[in-house]
């Protein structure tokens, strides 16, 4: 393996001793993101507090430009811009003025083993004690019930009173559950929250699995995080998609349909979780899929004025 120092680079002359903190904050995309959950919560959290660059990585060592071709603009007669990708080491500060890192950019396309091992040698000499994730997951649920999170970790400890959604199942690997992996194994604690999103709304910005995991965030690190414009963002996008609702009602049926099956679930497991039974009789993603195809199109094509509703960009 070539040397993982040599993939980052420190961007400040303050000493390393002045910008500790003993949290960080993973947000480097992965193989699934429903509802732009992740996204959502990095950008606000850099938005809503102050922060400062500590390291950059190399992203020319660690992207595929040709898999996800970064955005150019040409403008009449010449290029006039250029979306340079990044991937940064934040230091931000919470409202009481605690400090905590956050990792955010692109996920790497190459070389794991040593951007994980670059990693774990940030997480040492930085003091960070644990380490957390929040992406969101499509799952077969309505958006007028309370969301699930699928809770995660390195040791027990970390999610006392957990009652899985899942049993043993393969997936596609991430960068991010393999640090946290790899932390695990070297006695690290990291933890990972995965929101799950309706999965008719998985291609938008559905902000309200950001701010279910902006919560628990601030509950596991005990961080003061600013939530304002993330609820209200949130708060736009409900009434976007029951104005969506009011205007289809085929729409409508099949909402109420779930909300019906997820009521009937629930009461019938005594109030567990409703997916830790088996899904059978839930309606497949390809059989909802065909009822909210011109409703997710009519969506997505409202642009992004109200990013972080479902009026937001999909993918």
């Amino acid at each position: 393996m070539q040397d993982p120092n040599e993939l980052f680079q420190f961007e400040t002359d303050t000493r390393l001793q002045d910008v500790q903190a003993s949290v960080l904050v993973v947000a480097l995309g992965g193989f699934i993101d429903a509802g732009h959950t992740q996204k959502l919560l990095a950008e606000h959290l850099l938005e809503a507090h102050e922060s400062t660059v500590v390291a950059s990585f190399d992203v020319d060592q660690l992207l595929d430009y040709r898999g996800r071709r970064p955005v150019m603009v040409f403008d009449r007669n010449h290029w006039a811009s250029y979306a340079d990708p990044s991937l940064l080491l934040h230091r931000v500060v919470d409202r009481e003025g605690v400090p905590f890192l956050l990792l955010a950019g692109p996920e790497p396309d190459y070389q794991w083993a040593r951007m994980t091992e670059a990693v774990i040698r940030l997480i040492r000499a930085l003091g960070v004690t644990l380490t957390v994730t929040v992406h969101g997951i499509p799952m077969a649920v309505p958006h007028t019930r309370p969301l699930g999170v699928t809770c995660h970790g390195t040791n027990a400890d970390l999610v006392p009173d957990n009652d899985p959604t899942f049993g043993s199942v393969q997936v596609p690997g991430s960068f991010a559950s393999l640090l946290e992996y790899r932390l695990g194994e070297v006695g690290l604690d990291a933890l990972g929250f995965a929101v799950h999103v309706p999965h008719y709304l998985g291609q938008t910005e559905f902000a309200d699995a950001a701010v279910l995991g902006l919560e628990r965030l601030r509950n596991a690190t005990g961080l003061d995080l600013d939530a304002t414009s993330l609820a209200v963002a949130a708060g736009r996008g409900r009434a976007e998609i029951t104005r969506q609702m009011e205007e289809s009602e085929e729409v409508a049926a099949v909402v109420h349909a779930l909300e019906r099956q997820y009521d009937t679930y629930l009461e019938g497991l005594r109030k567990r979780s409703l997916l830790a039974t088996d899904l059978s009789d839930l309606p497949t993603a390809d059989e909802i899929g065909a009822e909210f195809e011109a409703f997710l199109k009519d969506v997505t094509d409202d642009g992004p004025g109200d990013a972080g509703g479902a009026t937001g960009r999909g993918v």
